[in-house]
């Protein structure tokens, strides 16, 4: 067996791990987050969704584990960068939300504003229950309420009905008697 082919495939392979951005475990530009750079910026980072479609994070918190790629992906980390970009330029975090919303539409927000239709994304989750169960103890008090209770005893029978059938069993009684 023939050391040639050997040695092109190790020089090969070689030469492969050296141009791979990510030369291992201790790398520290693997994990570096240089889009992340101000406080407020990361601040405002976990107030908005990452973009990218794979994940649910905030674009502060995006983190992708697992396989060839590990970290932030490249949608959250330009979502970062659009932070701190407006942040340096002075503005403030409303302005700099409502770029975000007009830049990725509202969906971008992780919390809605508590302001017009979306108060409602506030409010339902609390006063649903409540209407429920307010609705569910009327219903029962009303059942309640009209529920009669049937006498003991049975119907009311009359006085002449009772002795008419008083009358017939004494009649056959007396027949089978007889027999």
């Amino acid at each position: 067996m023939s050391s040639k082919p050997f040695l092109c495939v190790l020089s090969a392979n070689f030469c492969l791990s050296r141009s791979n951005p990510c030369h291992g475990p201790g790398d520290k530009r693997r994990f570096a987050h240089a889009s992340q750079e101000t406080p407020r910026g990361k601040a405002l980072g976990k107030r908005v969704l990452c973009m990218c479609g794979g994940c649910e994070d905030s674009a502060g918190l995006c983190n992708h584990p697992g396989g060839t790629f590990s970290g932030p992906c490249e949608t959250a980390r330009g979502m970062q960068k659009d932070l701190d970009a407006h942040v340096t330029r002075g503005e403030s975090d409303d302005q700099i939300l409502q770029a975000m919303v007009e830049q990725y539409g509202p969906t971008v927000l992780v919390e809605p504003p508590k302001k017009g239709f979306d108060l409602l994304a506030w409010i339902m989750p609390v006063a649903v229950p409540l209407l429920a169960l307010v609705l569910v103890w009327a219903v029962v008090r009303r059942w309640r309420h009209n529920a009669t209770l049937a006498p003991a005893g049975g119907p009311q029978v009359s006085a002449e009905f009772l002795a008419r059938a008083q009358q017939e069993s004494a009649r056959e009684a007396g027949s089978e008697h007889d027999e």
